[in-house]
């Protein structure tokens, strides 16, 4: 029976490129989003949750030049795309892959960080690609399952970090509190001036303090026609044409 499964095209960044291979995950903004944004400690053991593609490990690899990184995905079609991604990159030996669910892996370390672009389709029908499903359907990652499992493979001062659609994003802070996380960074992204925030990137952590100092920014991705000098700011060290 012929494979009807989408063969995504590589997509090319200024010092590597993401296959997507069989994965059924296309590179997407949020992802560059959140990889770009995201914080790091120095010399820190990161763990990238939901690989799928490796785009995420990638982006802290070339930030991060101490960072040691390794990234999980249930779906072998993703791994195998990331394994390509990874091994062509200019960081194949600080990135580590792991085929499994982060809900039983076994992991020989404690993470200083965690980036993570998890599920977030709470309601309505299923994708009907199956492999774009599992990648974004929260059945088979249930938000109050995914912040407790961080806050258990974390160390004590790690930090955690998430994209999600502002709804979700909000509903997933109130769940990661009930874990022992606090919110310590936000980010409300919209794509326009006239529209709302559709996006929320967020740090949690595990300093209470950190709710105090609670800093929270917004960014507009596009402007007068073309994109801002934020969202250029922000990406700039990544897209090719930025």
């Amino acid at each position: 029976m012929k494979d009807k499964t989408v063969q995504t095209k590589s997509f090319n960044f200024k010092q590597f490129s993401i296959y997507g291979g069989k994965s059924g995950m296309p590179v997407s903004t949020d992802g560059v989003l959140l990889g770009a944004w995201v914080s790091l400690p120095q010399r820190s053991c990161v763990l990238d949750i939901g690989t799928g593609t490796g785009l995420l490990a990638l982006m802290a690899a070339q930030r991060f030049e101490d960072a040691s990184i390794s990234a999980i995905d249930i779906d072998q079609h993703a791994i195998d795309a990331a394994t390509v991604n990874i091994e062509q990159s200019p960081w194949p030996d600080r990135i580590s892959l792991h085929h499994g669910s982060v809900l039983t892996a076994d992991f020989p370390q404690r993470f200083d960080a965690i980036i993570c672009n998890p599920p977030y389709f709470n309601s309505g029908e299923q994708a009907q690609q199956s492999q774009r499903a599992t990648a974004r359907h929260t059945d088979s990652l249930a938000h109050l399952a995914l912040a407790q499992r961080c806050f258990e493979l974390t160390t004590e001062f790690a930090t955690a970090s998430f994209i999600l659609p502002t709804p979700e994003g909000e509903g997933f802070i109130k769940l990661a509190k009930q874990c022992g996380w606090y919110l310590a960074k936000r980010l409300d992204v919209r794509t326009t001036d006239k529209k709302p925030a559709s996006r929320i990137l967020f740090e949690l952590s595990k300093d209470p303090a950190c709710e105090q100092d609670l800093q929270r920014e917004s960014l507009t991705i596009h402007h007068q026609g073309g994109y801002s000098e934020a969202f250029i700011a922000l990406t700039k060290d990544f897209y090719l044409k930025m």
